[in-house]
């Protein structure tokens, strides 16, 4: 029987905060190794354990909204992501980690640094190019989680397994 590939877990966000970070992403990241939308990555390597689902669910169902902050650039060497703040955020975060504690790779047992990376694996002045122009650029300075997406990674692309909605403001 073949290994079912590991679930990642991101933040759903807004429609219109999706909207404009994925346009830049379609526009910015080199198409050939583009599989996927704008998002943000909370875990990035978790087994496809049945408790994953059932926490999120649980999880979900009393989490109202969160408000994000949009803070502003960060550079990634050869790309450009807007990094994220919300106090919500990170303690949510945390408290899944707690949970999943044993099955946590190295790179998720880290402090989780909210962003919503737009190009990546770019030239690097390209990256740079991009970065100045966006400093200048006008952005949403808030936004709002609105619940939790699964996926399972596919070697490249993901295949979505779940969207959890967290409860209205």
């Amino acid at each position: 029987m073949p290994e079912k590939s590991p679930f990642i877990i991101t933040l759903q966000l807004d429609p219109a905060t999706f909207a404009f970070f994925n346009a830049l992403r379609q526009k910015h990241f080199p198409s050939t190794i583009n599989y996927l939308d704008a998002h943000l990555t909370l875990f990035h390597h978790l087994p496809p354990e049945p408790a994953i689902n059932e926490l999120l669910e649980k999880v979900a169902a009393k989490q109202s909204i969160i408000t994000l902050e949009v803070a502003g650039l960060m550079k990634l060497g050869r790309g450009v992501a807007y990094r994220i703040k919300s106090e919500k955020l990170i303690g949510l975060h945390a408290y899944l980690k707690k949970q999943w504690e044993e099955w946590l790779t190295p790179q998720d047992k880290q402090k989780l640094n909210p962003h919503i990376t737009v190009q990546n694996k770019a030239d690097a002045e390209k990256a740079n190019m991009l970065y100045h122009e966006l400093v200048a650029a006008e952005y949403p300075v808030v936004a709002e989680g609105v619940g939790f997406s699964l996926w399972e990674y596919k070697g490249g692309p993901w295949q979505k397994v779940k969207d959890y909605a967290f409860l209205p403001g």
